[in-house]
């Protein structure tokens, strides 16, 4: 059960750094070695903004196999746990579901794409939940990097058209037919191709 400071349950999902399985789109540019090496980046660029008191962090992991290859990620007092069998909508909705069976009334759902994501972002999606019933990170290719919610929405998940530019108007859609108030973040983007790769690492080359 969550104690009184972790009410909210995080919920990262992750990949197991292989080459050719992460950042299969980055790979048709850099090759797949190139592409495995900028996923571990960006989770290792990730993982330390997660550490917040109010926030029970599991790492939800694929291929099911892959449980040695992410526990160097964990940090105390971090679970880790297979994404099972589905689309992502299904692996979503369970993961969200056994959220609500270990006791969380509401989680945070992000993956690891989105590097420009900060605790203050989570800090913000997790009070918003004390008076809305969604809250969504939105992301420049028309996804979400972010969705928060409370224990009766995991319909958001059906009927998406994942992988497409339609991810964020459908859930949106979905959310409003069902009466549901939703919060909006800041928009981030993603990185996916390799433009997107460097212009994260111009960024990083700038900063003081």
């Amino acid at each position: 059960m969550p104690n009184a400071l972790s009410r909210t349950r995080l919920i990262v999902f992750v990949r197991a750094p292989r080459p050719g399985f992460v950042k299969t789109r980055l790979a048709a540019a850099l090759g797949v070695d190139a592409a495995c090496a900028a996923y571990r980046e960006l989770v290792d660029h990730l993982l330390p903004k997660l550490e917040l008191p109010t926030l029970k962090v599991e790492l939800r992991f694929t291929p099911d196999d892959a449980a040695d290859e992410l526990a160097p990620w964990l940090r105390p007092g971090w679970q880790l746990r297979p994404q099972g069998e589905g689309d992502l909508g299904a692996r979503l909705e369970r993961a969200v579901a056994d959220s609500v069976a270990a006791g969380f009334s509401r989680c945070l759902i992000i993956g690891t794409d989105c590097p420009y994501l900060t605790s203050t972002d989570l800090n913000e999606a997790e009070a918003a939940l004390d008076t809305h019933q969604v809250v969504l990170g939105p992301a420049v290719d028309g996804g979400y990097w972010l969705i928060g919610l409370c224990a009766s929405s995991e319909g958001l998940f059906r009927d998406i058209p994942w992988s497409t530019g339609e991810v964020l108007a459908t859930t949106l859609k979905a959310a409003q037919v069902a009466g549901l108030k939703v919060h909006l973040l800041r928009t981030l983007e993603d990185i996916d191709t390799a433009a997107d790769w460097a212009r994260y690492q111009q960024g990083r080359q700038i900063q003081p």
